[in-house]
């Protein structure tokens, strides 16, 4: 795989007040993600046009269209916004949480190590 350096920082795209609320939640999570330090401009544009293809199925006025939710559910998921797709894309994401579970296994297995040690 080659890799690439980004040439610059580029603005992240703000949401557009006009969205519906959950469009507005979706694009507003991507700022948040870890997964956002991998985005390029190219993906924020991606994530944008997702956006805008999500609101307007939203405010078709009750003629959802399944076949726009399918394309804009592969679009997520190319954007790794889901689960499911990171871990296809082998991406884990660590939260405090898992760093304190982990520490909290280690000093476990470090107590009964002493333990066994005393009465053995």
């Amino acid at each position: 795989m080659d890799s690439l350096s980004r040439a610059e920082d580029f603005p992240i795209p703000e949401e557009d007040e006009n969205w519906e609320s959950i469009t507005k939640f979706w694009f507003n999570s991507l700022k948040v993600s870890a997964i956002r330090q991998y985005y390029d401009s190219t993906d924020w544009a991606t994530a944008l046009y997702v956006a805008e293809a999500m609101d307007r199925n939203l405010k078709s006025g009750g003629k959802f269209s399944g076949q726009l939710f399918a394309s804009v559910m592969t679009a997520m998921d190319n954007l790794l916004t889901t689960e499911g797709a990171r871990r296809r894309a082998r991406i884990e994401i660590e939260t405090a949480n898992d760093t304190h579970e982990e520490e909290d296994a280690s000093n476990v297995v470090d107590l009964r190590k002493r333990a066994q040690g005393e009465s053995g």
